[in-house]
C-alpha cells in the first residue's frame, strides 16, 4: 500500500498545477476535486478513508489554488449526494444554494470532512458548475463541471494508487458551416 504522504503531496501539487495551467484558469474560477482517500491507499472506494491522507491532499490543493487564486470546491461522497464544500465567499459570488449538513468521514468522505475543518468559512452547496475538475479515485465529478468538458491527459496517471482523471471546459460551439470559432 503506497501511503507515502510526501509523495502524495507532491503528486497532488503536480496534478493540480498542471491542470490549472492547461485549463488556463483565471483567478476566482472554480476547480472541483473529488477524492477517495481509500483509493489513494490502494483500497476499494469508501472502505478505508484516511484523515491523514486527506489532510495532505487538501493542504497541497490549497497551496496550488492560492498560487493561482483559483477557488476550490471539494466534492462529498454519494452518501451526501455529491454535495460540495466551498468557502462562503464562493457560494455568494456564484449564487450557490447552501444546504445544511456537516460532512464527516463516513458520510461525505475524508477530504470533504477535512475541508470543513480547514476552510476559512466553509459551507456546503448542493451543486456547482466548475471550470475544471480533478477526480482522484473515480469519484464521478462530471456532474459538477460546466458544459462542454474536455478531457486533460495529465503527466501523472495516479495519486498514490488512485487513478487520476482531469477535465477543463470550453463554451459550446454554435453555428453551422459558416461559423467562425477563432479570431484571425
Amino acid at each position: 500500500m503506497d501511503t507515502d504522504l510526501a509523495t502524495i503531496g507532491r503528486q497532488t501539487i503536480q496534478a493540480a498545477e498542471e491542470l490549472i495551467k492547461t485549463a488556463h484558469l483565471k483567478p476566482g474560477q472554480i476547480l472541483v476535486v473529488g477524492c477517495s482517500t481509500s483509493e489513494v491507499q490502494g483500497m476499494h472506494i469508501g472502505s478505508y478513508g484516511s484523515e491523514v491522507v486527506a489532510a495532505r491532499i487538501l493542504s497541497s490543493l490549497l497551496k496550488v489554488c492560492s498560487w493561482y487564486q483559483v477557488s476550490l470546491a471539494i466534492q462529498c461522497c454519494e452518501h451526501l449526494n455529491r454535495a460540495l464544500v466551498v468557502e462562503q465567499a464562493v457560494a455568494a459570488e456564484y449564487h450557490l444554494e447552501e444546504v445544511t449538513v456537516i460532512p464527516v468521514a463516513k458520510a461525505g468522505g475524508s477530504l470533504a470532512a477535512q475541508a470543513m475543518r480547514e476552510f476559512t468559512q466553509p459551507t456546503v452547496v448542493e451543486t456547482i458548475t466548475a471550470h475544471a475538475g480533478l477526480d482522484i479515485g473515480s469519484t464521478l465529478i462530471g456532474m459538477h463541471i460546466k458544459r462542454v468538458a474536455i478531457p486533460v491527459r495529465l503527466t501523472l496517471k495516479h495519486i498514490g494508487q488512485a487513478y487520476l482523471t482531469a477535465a477543463h471546459t470550453r463554451p459550446k460551439l454554435i453555428g453551422g458551416v459558416r461559423a467562425v470559432y477563432e479570431l484571425s
